[in-house]
């Protein structure tokens, strides 16, 4: 009988770590990442659901559905039960694709106690190269920040060369702002993990081990670029703070 995971609560950083290492999708994350991303990521839960929802309108029949960097497979699940409460929508696949073993291991658990029968492929694979066709809809949630910013157009425009006329991609992001909007917008970020329970030190130590693999970029950058890439419209959806949800079509 399939199992859910258990999940544990994020004190990765509650300890003074000195130097503290670069952040990393590894097993001890793996095991925390429900904690660490409802305290962590305001918003999340809707971006989720709503991804469900956006599923339900931007699917089209005998189509592939991806989740590009997946984690634990929550946005494939509701990219799942979106297709799935379309009657219309027959044919669809689903792919989430990550590149830490232990998201894709612990995802597939929670894929198996699903009762859909929507079929729904786990892959640990790079993102960057891992071959995409015949999409109708795509979710880059909270990921592409962690792409070095020489590759984010190639994929950008991979994913729009392998999008349906008429498909969608939705972009999730953590955004940066001028400088007098950053500081009030990091304030209340950090008031907001305060709220949930971390501590000084442990909001000071994430900090340092994401700056350098956690690279922001402005609203505008962003539209410009899901343009380029080959997206006729771009529309920021949803935002809470400094964390926005981008629905681009083609």
């Amino acid at each position: 009988m399939n199992q859910q995971p258990e999940h544990e609560t994020d004190r990765i950083y509650q300890n003074d770590q000195g130097e503290v290492a670069n952040f990393a999708f590894d097993n001890a994350v793996a095991r925390v990442f429900p904690d660490m991303i409802k305290r962590s990521v305001p918003g999340y839960a809707e971006t989720v659901a709503m991804s469900g929802v956006i599923a339900g309108r931007y699917a089209q029949p005998d189509s592939n559905l991806y989740d590009l960097g997946c984690s634990l497979g929550a946005v494939t699940l509701a990219m799942r039960h979106g297709v799935q409460a379309n009657a219309e929508l027959s044919g669809c696949r689903i792919l989430g694709i990550d590149n830490s073993q232990s998201m894709v291991e612990r995802a597939g658990h929670y894929i198996a106690l699903d009762d859909s029968d929507i079929q729904v492929d786990l892959l640990c694979d790079d993102i960057c190269t891992y071959p995409l066709e015949n999409a109708s809809l795509t979710a880059l949630n909270f990921v592409l920040q962690f792409i070095p910013l020489d590759q984010r157009l190639n994929l950008l425009t991979r994913i729009a060369d392998a999008t349906l006329l008429g498909g969608a991609l939705i972009l999730s992001e953590k955004l940066c702002f001028d400088e007098q909007e950053q500081q009030l917008q990091t304030d209340l970020h950090h008031d907001f993990k305060r709220a949930n329970g971390y501590s000084d030190l442990e909001i000071a130590q994430k900090r340092a081990a994401i700056d350098n693999v956690l690279i922001p970029e402005s609203e505008a950058v962003h539209i410009e670029r899901l343009k380029a890439a080959g997206f006729s419209k771009v529309i920021r959806w949803y935002q809470c703070f400094n964390f926005v949800s981008f629905l681009a079509v083609k």
